[in-house]
């Protein structure tokens, strides 16, 4: 990154194809959407370049990524939240990559299947799952899952302390543990409209996560 810093293109490049794939199943699980998630990533990355003199090399490259691509996702759905408002209706994609939300099934519910689940069909229950989370709840896992970050790394991409990040990815886990449940036990698939949280939880969730924004 210091020789991106210091304007190097090449080097900007390598940093493109080492980070791409993972910067782009984070932001695919995020929005949901595969060509959105590339234009945010197409972003993310133009951001970083821009931003490329202001880089502090004590920081870690990749938490420094993750904090724009961050601010860039949600943008990007507080943007689509408002279109939902006005009626305009957002491009469907169902096409998301399964990687590892097989294993997020499994280690989110800490329950052994009763039966056979298959690997795509868990895959996509997991991301109706996600979908039903918080914003900021499902990036907080997401980067905790996918990419192995520390409490304290993942404190720094989302702007808050480390003890709210832990509070946050706790109550991440407890929700999606509650909607796996069901579907772990049973085969019982959640609704694709989030409703297993309920009005009143997924209000109470949301407050929660404005409370330790604030203070964070």
């Amino acid at each position: 990154m210091l020789q991106v810093r210091a304007g190097d293109a090449a080097a900007f490049e390598e940093l493109v194809v080492r980070y791409q794939g993972r910067l782009l199943t984070v932001l695919e699980h995020l929005v949901g959407n595969r060509e959105q998630a590339e234009d945010l990533a197409q972003e993310t990355f133009l951001r970083v370049f821009k931003a490329r003199e202001r880089y502090q090399p004590e920081a870690k490259f990749c938490t420094w990524l993750f904090t724009i691509a961050n601010n860039v996702a949600s943008n990007s759905l507080r943007s689509r939240s408002r279109r939902k408002e006005v009626g305009v209706p957002d491009k469907a994609n169902t096409d998301t990559s399964s990687f590892g939300l097989d294993q997020m099934a499994l280690a989110a519910s800490s329950l052994m299947p009763a039966r056979l689940i298959d690997k795509a069909e868990a895959a996509e229950v997991v991301r109706q799952a996600l979908e039903s989370l918080g914003e900021r709840q499902k990036m907080a896992l997401l980067l905790s899952k996918f990419e192995g970050m520390s409490y304290q790394d993942i404190a720094e991409a989302m702007d808050m302390s480390v003890q709210a990040t832990k509070s946050l990815l706790s109550r991440a886990r407890v929700n999606l543990q509650r909607i796996l449940a069901p579907y772990m036990e049973e085969g019982t698939r959640p609704a694709s409209d989030g409703v297993e949280l309920g009005t009143e939880a997924a209000t109470s969730a949301a407050g929660q996560d404005a409370g330790l924004e604030d203070e964070s």
